[in-house]
């Protein structure tokens, strides 16, 4: 085991700070504040272990790398980053660092990045990773898109990192298994993978589930139960539908957090564990969190990685390569002869809308496939509904008169513009702040509901400053 580190921050208070934690842990720990100085020290010893400040004096952090991996590529780097430079952090995995760190991070996460880092098989990273490879499918995931592509590169490069990732998307989306696969790809593989799903749990039993509790501590608490937290210990701790927690478990939530200490109820001392955590939402959480009903602080503690997954219908043609894939199991399963969708279904599948997404997608194979036999699935096949699904909307009856529809009166002598807006705030609001909700219902990416937002906030904050 390597006991002796380089660590490189020009902070003179925080470089006191993480050597006092380290030599606690029993590393040796060489400081360097500058460029410069860490080439001399790395020069000299070597180290097979090195904590790298991205933002330095006398030059930059991801030219220390890069000369660090030329020199000896064996030696894992932990790049450290300010909050809000995670652009910065997945650049440098990408060059080959093994792990990054965000500031402010706590003594656990300083010291399981630490551990996670001693020498080992060390993966293929920067330039010596095959394009190909870099953007493979994971386990559990099919699709060819450019879309999805660039989702499997980010979670080859995260997957090695221990930092919290914060996955959105609508529902059926993959969220749980883009979880698993970045836990598969890190080092903590061997480890649990503890999945906990916010949204399915009781409230009043929610802080039991995740922080365990004692026998005795409430009423139906006949024996200890460890808890989420404590049985993904060493490992990775999922919280799925983060957004549904209630606010006093997202304060607990945000102490376990920044202590890596639990308690579970009805205990008067607390115990360490050590668990990455992935939380994943189908809602938008930063509109959550304007409304009141998630923690601002306890979001930026999780929103350290974001990672979006698209919509299906946002994917091209991977509608069809999940639906043959998934056809060809599942008619292994039940004995049947299916082998491929005819092109009539091909071509129905991309236009549809999939408001449930992949799983509304294997729904309908899985009823095609109970309910009838053959090598290919015909439109015929189909469950009653599904050609109702298209994305096309329904448009409104422009031979009526305008005067007879009572639904636009309101808006005539109003610019589009105003009416655009007006009518896309009012679906948002209506969804409960939901931007994915309402993307689905107004059958476009949330993407460009952001942009539009953003673009309205810029426009008034410059009429402000104007006014001023």
């Amino acid at each position: 085991m390597t006991k002796t580190l380089l660590l490189v921050e020009d902070t003179p208070s925080l470089s006191l700070m993480y050597k006092t934690v380290l030599g606690k842990a029993g590393y040796e720990v060489d400081c360097a504040f500058t460029a410069a100085e860490a080439r001399r020290r790395f020069d000299a010893a070597r180290h097979h272990i090195v904590l790298l400040d991205m933002m330095l004096p006398d030059g930059n952090g991801s030219d220390i790398l890069t000369w660090i991996k030329a020199q000896a590529p064996e030696t894992r780097v932990i790049v450290i980053t300010a909050n809000g430079s995670i652009k910065v952090a997945v650049e440098a995995m990408r060059m080959g660092a093994s792990d990054f760190l965000v500031k402010p991070f706590d003594e656990l996460r300083l010291k399981s990045a630490v551990a996670h880092a001693q020498p080992g098989p060390i993966p293929l990273v920067g330039r010596e990773v095959p394009e190909e490879v870099d953007r493979s499918a994971p386990p559990g995931f099919i699709g060819d898109s450019q879309e999805m592509r660039d989702i499997y590169q980010t979670i080859h490069l995260i997957g090695r990192s221990t930092a919290t990732v914060f996955i959105t998307g609508e529902s059926g989306t993959g969220k749980e298994v883009c979880a698993q696969a970045i836990h598969d790809l890190s080092t903590r593989s061997d480890k649990p993978f503890v999945p906990l799903n916010c949204g399915a749990i009781p409230q009043h039993l929610l802080e039991s589930e995740v922080f365990g509790h004692l026998k005795g501590s409430f009423t139906g608490a006949i024996a200890d139960k460890e808890g989420a937290a404590v049985a993904a210990h060493g490992g990775t701790l999922f919280l799925d539908e983060i957004c549904e927690m209630d606010l006093n478990l997202q304060t607990k939530l945000l102490r376990f957090i920044q202590s890596s200490t639990v308690q579970p109820v009805g205990a008067t001392r607390a115990r360490s564990v050590d668990v990455r955590i992935i939380c994943a939402t189908n809602r938008d959480p930063a509109a959550e969190v304007a409304a009141g009903r998630f923690r601002e602080d306890l979001f930026y503690r999780l929103h350290v990685v974001p990672l979006h997954l698209p919509p299906l219908r946002d994917r091209d043609n991977d509608v069809n390569l999940i639906g043959e894939e998934m056809l060809r199991r599942y008619a292994a399963e039940e004995g049947k002869r299916f082998e491929r969708l005819s092109e009539e279904v091909q071509g129905l599948f991309r236009q549809m809308v999939w408001r449930g997404n992949v799983r509304q997608l294997l729904n309908v194979l899985r009823n095609v496939v109970v309910l009838h036999d053959g090598l290919e699935v015909t439109p015929d096949m189909l469950p009653p509904d599904i050609g109702a699904r298209k994305v096309a909307a329904a448009e409104p009856d422009l031979d009526q008169p305008l005067e007879g529809r009572a639904a636009f009166s309101g808006m005539v002598g109003r610019s589009l513009a105003e009416v655009e807006r007006a009518f896309i705030e009012a679906t948002i609001a209506e969804c409960n702040g939901s931007i994915p909700r309402a993307a689905r219902m107004l059958e476009i990416s949330p993407s460009t509901l952001y942009r539009k937002r953003e673009a309205w906030e810029r426009a008034e904050r410059a009429e402000r400053s104007e006014a001023v």
